[in-house]
């Protein structure tokens, strides 16, 4: 049976229950750029009681019965491939249909709703930002995770520590969440107005995937992939 505390950190709470990160959706709180804020902070930050929400996602815990990949048991070899394997594929395909989505949209129904281009913009800043994130990691940091684990003693990086391109990441992925939160203001969470085309519907529906694809991307490496890599490199270095 599972039982959580006020005092467990949103982060934590996801990490050990993935299928609990929905219910965090549909309430709007920020359980991957926020993860380490506790239950009780991040309810009251959304006006939300946090009891209330305690007794919904305990209820839910319990009443799941699906086997749920809880990537907290994953060595960080094989978290880093499925974090390539899964979410940065998802980007390398998606964001290229996605601009041209949102692009096309702009250019035919700009002039009946003006935030169409403001997210057009919004957009395309910030996949142009991810495609250089993701080589970051791909090419340095992720590379630098294997390397650690597979060595005896602590590898000598070129940056000194896995600290500092951890860090690094970490900012880019809060820049992500304020550029989600636009996005999500502009569109008014997604939703198409009564005499949206079909292609602007599709936009919609594809920007709110990829919200909530980044949630569960930015989750698995801020709360789980990140922090054990740096207790790794602590404890191989004493």
């Amino acid at each position: 049976m599972a039982t959580f505390q006020i005092s467990n950190t949103v982060g934590e709470i996801v990490r050990d229950r993935p299928s609990l990160s929905r219910l965090f959706e549909q309430a709007k709180v920020d359980y991957c750029c926020g993860g380490k804020k506790t239950l009780d902070e991040a309810c009251r930050n959304k006006g939300i009681d946090p009891q209330t929400f305690l007794a919904q996602l305990e209820a839910i815990a319990n009443s799941n019965t699906e086997i749920e990949m809880n990537v907290a048991t994953l060595s960080l070899t094989k978290l880093a491939d499925h974090i390539e394997q899964t979410h940065h594929a998802y980007l390398h395909t998606e964001l290229p249909r996605l601009e041209k989505m949102v692009t096309k949209v702009a250019a035919v129904h700009g002039e009946k709703e003006p935030r169409l281009h403001q997210i057009k913009d919004i957009f395309l800043a910030v996949s142009q930002e991810l495609e250089t994130h993701l080589q970051k990691e791909e090419k340095i940091l992720f590379p630098m995770i294997r390397q650690l684990e597979s060595s005896d003693t602590v590898p000598s990086f070129h940056c000194g520590t896995i600290a500092n391109p951890v860090h690094q990441m970490e900012f880019e992925h809060d820049e992500a969440g304020i550029a989600l939160g636009h996005l999500s203001q502009l569109t008014d969470n997604y939703t198409p107005p009564e005499w949206a085309c079909n292609t602007y519907r599709a936009m919609l529906d594809g920007l709110l995937n990829f919200e909530q694809d980044m949630h569960q991307h930015i989750h698995k490496e801020n709360n789980v992939l990140f922090p054990k890599a740096s207790a790794l490199e602590k404890i191989k270095a004493n």
